[in-house]
């Protein structure tokens, strides 16, 4: 597949990831603070997960592709030797860290959200940090026009 084409498909994936986490944020979770209704957030989450969750799957396996043809492949991550490698490793840890708030979304905060609003704040605090991640990975992954970090 060709670096531009790839690169387009990265981009669209990655645009939807974060533009629905966006949404949430901006959208979606003032009104669910203010009516402390749990049920608009799980109408939502239930929704956008499976094409959010579609956007990041192809968002990693385009970037990782994108990683390869910069010459960047698994053997070099986290070494942080180049520009470049600084890019995709950043990257990857931002992407391990909201992988992180993730599974402490689906696993502690949900469930428990499900049958009552007490958890809401928590909630908030994941959904804003997920949101940061995304719209910091977006901003790092800029920097390989320049020649990387």
């Amino acid at each position: 597949m060709s670096h531009h084409l790839l690169l387009i498909i990265h981009l669209l994936a990655a645009t939807i990831w974060v533009g629905g986490h966006l949404v949430l944020l901006f959208g979606i979770l003032p009104g669910v603070m203010r009516t402390r209704n749990q049920n608009t957030l799980l109408d939502f989450e239930r929704k956008y997960e499976p094409v959010g969750l579609t956007a990041m799957a192809i968002s990693i396996i385009t970037g990782i592709m994108l990683s390869y043809k910069y010459g960047v492949t698994v053997s070099q991550w986290f070494h942080f030797a180049n520009p470049i490698e600084n890019v995709v490793s950043i990257k990857l840890l931002l992407l391990f860290t909201t992988v992180l708030f993730a599974l402490s979304a689906q696993i502690r905060v949900l469930p428990k959200l499900k049958h009552s609003n007490k958890k809401l704040p928590e909630m908030a605090v994941h959904i804003f940090c997920v949101s940061m991640l995304g719209v910091s990975m977006l901003i790092v992954g800029s920097f390989v026009r320049f020649g990387g970090v």
